[in-house]
């Protein structure tokens, strides 16, 4: 008997070889009920016919599309498949959000790393709590200057050139600090120079928009509030007198 079956129909083991999932698995899914054997032989081996083994072909594809088996099991009777696919598309792209802001926190905290020189748990819980708070920019700027700013200011969590340049120009700023540069020196004035060309990059010839933000960048509770990197008074100070040239060169 067993002969005669295995001839017109695959065992467990076989199908298992064929299909190359565990024979658990197989067994799993025949004790749910979403694929069942369509014979079973007098010492309880079981035996799947080809529906059968079309049927576990298509739960094997349905799983590597992350559907749940219970999905998959209304999707194989017929219901409702379009709505299934669907409710699936936008599980997905809910993935996808949660994976696009996981990079641009680690981008941040590699940002963040680069001008630091260690990084603490509350620089991490800081960026998660500044992703979720809500930022009142009308308190600051108008509805034409936020959409400028939105779009051109460079970004903690992206690892763009424009962003790189800036950290690059905080870097110097804090050497110059550490090794006692003037301001008025030719460092301090190239580097205020770079400061001018990238603003220039970034707002334009809006010497308004310019004055506002660097009044918000001079506020450490303003630029929180906005989630903005904290600049150091120390180097906004910096700034400023190479600006004036209120320090006699080295």
């Amino acid at each position: 008997m067993e002969n005669k079956e295995s001839a017109s129909y695959l065992s467990t083991g076989e199908l298992s070889k064929i299909l190359n999932i565990s024979v658990r698995t197989i067994r799993y899914y025949n004790q749910i009920g979403i694929v069942n054997p369509s014979k079973k032989a007098a010492g309880g081996k079981r035996y799947y016919s080809k529906e059968d083994i079309v049927k576990l072909q298509k739960i094997i594809l349905l799983k590597s599309l992350n559907l749940s088996l219970e999905d998959s099991r209304n999707i194989l009777a017929e219901q409702s498949m379009s709505a299934i696919l669907l409710a699936h598309q936008s599980l997905l792209s809910e993935e996808v959000e949660h994976l696009t802001n996981s990079l641009k926190h680690t981008q941040s905290l590699l940002n963040l790393l680069d001008l630091k020189a260690t990084l603490h748990w509350e620089d991490l819980i800081s960026l998660v709590a500044n992703e979720v708070k809500d930022k009142d920019w009308n308190q600051y700027f108008s509805v034409e200057q936020q959409s400028h700013l939105k779009s051109q200011l460079p970004k903690l969590e992206s690892g763009d050139r424009t962003t790189k340049k800036w950290i690059n120009i905080i870097k110097r700023i804090e050497l110059c600090l550490e090794n006692g540069v003037s301001p008025a020196s030719m460092e301090g004035q190239l580097i205020l120079e770079d400061v001018d060309i990238l603003s220039e990059e970034t707002f334009g010839d809006d010497s308004e928009l310019v004055e506002a933000f660097w009044e918000v960048r001079k506020s450490p509770e303003a630029s929180a509030e906005l989630g903005l990197y904290p600049i150091s008074s120390a180097i906004i100070d910096f700034l400023e007198m190479a600006a004036k040239k209120e320090v006699s060169p080295n």
